[in-house]
């Protein structure tokens, strides 16, 4: 555990839709995330350098779920009271901070006697607080493919994001495709 969690954090709403993702992927396969992969995550997004067990994975991962629920919410006040409820359980207190190379942000403060699931909880809620304030609405949401369920994060200006990636975008436009040829080929379903 870092002996300073409040000068670390990672750039918040990638890291919790990369860990919901993760998190999701693993309950579905019958496991669980393990502490060396959640600390991988965190190096990637320039999180706190946690000395994690598999205790505190465990505790992770089921705090990930609060998270994942968040996500998974259509209804801007639905999702709004749930941030709301995170943000009183697990004040953020923010402050600015800034990372190697990048501009300043805000960032959420934890109590380094807290450990990693109140950071998490507060570093997701003022993360998703302020998108959600920013966009005015869920700026999030889970893929519309068939046979993909992970969230993204909404950055789009224009048409609300229906897909995770490009990749299930154009696999879900070539299936319609091929389905839509099929369908008009003579002696295909469309005759």
């Amino acid at each position: 555990m870092p002996e300073n969690l409040a000068d670390a954090n990672p750039r918040g709403l990638h890291f919790i839709v990369e860990l919901a993702n993760a998190v999701q992927d693993t309950v579905q396969d019958g496991t669980r995330v393990g502490a060396s992969d959640l600390m991988e995550l965190l190096a990637r997004h320039g999180g706190p350098p946690f000395r994690l067990t598999e205790a505190d994975a465990s505790r992770l991962c089921d705090a990930t779920g609060e998270l994942i629920g968040i996500l998974a919410a259509k209804e801007p006040d639905a999702a709004a009271e749930a941030i709301n409820a995170l943000l009183r359980r697990h004040p953020a207190r923010p402050h600015l901070v800034r990372l190697p190379g990048r501009p300043w942000s805000l960032h959420a403060q934890a109590d380094p006697e807290d450990g990693p699931v109140p950071w998490l909880l507060a570093t997701a809620a003022l993360a998703l607080g302020l998108w959600f304030s920013e966009r005015g609405g869920c700026a999030w949401g889970q893929c519309a493919a068939p046979d993909c369920a992970h969230y993204f994060i909404d950055t789009g200006r224009r048409t609300p994001q229906r897909y995770c990636s490009a990749r299930c975008a154009t696999r879900v436009r070539v299936a319609a495709h091929r389905a839509q040829r099929g369908s008009a080929a003579p002696g295909g379903a469309g005759e």
